[in-house]
């Protein structure tokens, strides 16, 4: 495994900002860490790069524990924090320098040239940061995570203020990275996530709540509900709809109802059944198309 925390629980005074929270990500995933502000998405992130410290529990970093101190092994990991800390008074090129320094690379220049022409720097390489816009200073963010050529990269809100063309111009670039590396992404934006990530790991009050494929998530099959819409020709009353074989819940609105199951098994022929029993017509008879959106909403509002 390429990441892989046990029972990691952080504590910040008598507030248990982490407990017990346990996942693995392989090598060459690109998961997206999702969760509402102060579920603990950042707090988990500065722990997996040594940053900070926890009360208990254990990391794994490519197969080896990692500590606050093992300087080794947090070299395989690439930081870009949600405060994106570059020093502006900087020119592009001595920030990212400097920063290969830190590692005490050998071909610290050819490794900027690298970088550069990786993240789209070059039309602006003599520039100092502080002239940048908001997205090359996030290029510039990703080039000195990246300078060192870490197998694990954590983005922590890479995207936050971007506009429409510098978040696609974003977007592009961690996939392009994400081909050869593990990738640890958190964002607020679920479409982000559709887009870039082959998997999400929910969190929420310092616990994991999902964890699966976009496609999992989405189809509710990580929270075992499956919600099917329904309309028959003639009325029905919310009693027999909960007489059905595997129903938990059902409203009716604007003539259609939506009918949700504990989806042990696919509730749709039990409808069908029932519509028969009670000579009725189904004029209408879907599953229920989730978004990552409305999914996120249910589980983290639970």
């Amino acid at each position: 495994m390429a990441v892989e925390t046990k029972d990691i629980t952080k504590l910040f005074g008598k507030q248990k900002a982490l407990n017990n929270v346990s996942f693995s990500i392989k090598k060459g995933e690109l998961v997206g860490f999702l969760g509402p502000n102060g579920a603990g998405k950042s707090t988990m992130m500065k722990i997996i790069t040594g940053y900070l410290p926890f009360d208990s529990g254990k990391i794994l970093i490519n197969n080896q524990e990692i500590s606050s101190n093992n300087i080794e092994i947090r070299k395989s990991i690439g930081y870009l924090p949600e405060q994106n800390p570059l020093y502006t008074d900087l020119y592009i090129k001595e920030f990212l320098e400097i920063t290969a320094g830190f590692y005490h690379l050998k071909n610290k220049k050819q490794r900027v040239a690298e970088m550069i022409e990786l993240t789209g720097l070059g039309d602006e390489q003599h520039k100092k940061i502080q002239a940048l816009s908001k997205g090359y200073r996030q290029r510039v963010g990703l080039a000195q995570a990246l300078i060192h050529d870490p197998s694990i990269l954590i983005l922590d809100e890479p995207t936050t203020g971007l506009d429409p063309n510098q978040l696609e111009e974003i977007r592009e670039l961690i996939r392009q990275v994400g081909r050869e590396k593990t990738v640890i992404l958190s964002s607020h934006i679920m479409q982000e996530v559709e887009a870039v990530c082959n998997r999400i790991i929910i969190i929420n009050k310092g616990k994991i709540i999902a964890d699966g494929g976009i496609a999992e998530v989405k189809s509710g099959s990580l929270n075992k509900n499956q919600i099917v819409f329904a309309e028959f020709n003639s009325l029905v009353n919310i009693g027999q709809i909960l007489e059905i074989e595997g129903v938990v819940n059902a409203n009716f609105k604007d003539g259609i109802w939506e009918i949700e199951s504990d989806n042990k098994q696919d509730i749709r022929p039990a409808i069908f059944r029932f519509a028969i029993k009670n000579d009725l017509t189904l004029l209408t008879l879907q599953e229920k198309q989730r978004n990552l959106e409305s999914v996120f909403q249910k589980l983290t509002q639970k």
